[in-house]
C-alpha cells in the first residue's frame, strides 16, 4: 500500500495543473498551425488566380496597342500615298501654268 503525504499531494498538483495548461496550450497551437495552413492555401490559390488574370490583362492590352499600331501605320502609310498624289497632281498643274 502507498501511502502519499499531503505535502506530497499539494506539491504534486501544481505539477498536473501545469502539464495540463501545456497541453491544452499544445492542443491549441496545432488548431491554429492547420487553420493558419489553410488559410495560406487559399490565399496562395487566390494570388496564382489573380496572376494569371493580370497576365491575361496585360496580354490583352499589349495585343491592342500593337494593333493600333498596325492600323496606324497603314492610315499613315494611306495617308502619304494621297498627299504624295496631291503633291504630284500640284505640280503638274504649276508646270502647265
Amino acid at each position: 500500500m502507498y501511502l502519499i503525504s499531503l505535502e506530497d499531494h499539494l506539491m504534486a498538483e501544481p505539477e498536473n495543473h501545469t502539464l495540463r495548461l501545456l497541453r491544452e496550450i499544445r492542443g491549441a497551437i496545432g488548431a491554429l498551425d492547420s487553420k493558419l495552413g489553410d488559410k495560406i492555401a487559399s490565399l496562395d490559390s487566390k494570388i496564382d488566380r489573380n496572376q494569371e488574370e493580370l497576365q491575361k490583362r496585360i496580354d490583352s492590352i499589349r495585343q491592342a496597342m500593337l494593333g493600333e499600331s498596325v492600323l496606324g501605320r497603314y492610315a499613315t502609310a494611306e495617308f502619304d500615298e494621297r498627299l504624295s498624289a496631291l503633291e504630284q497632281r500640284v505640280s503638274a498643274l504649276e508646270s502647265r501654268g
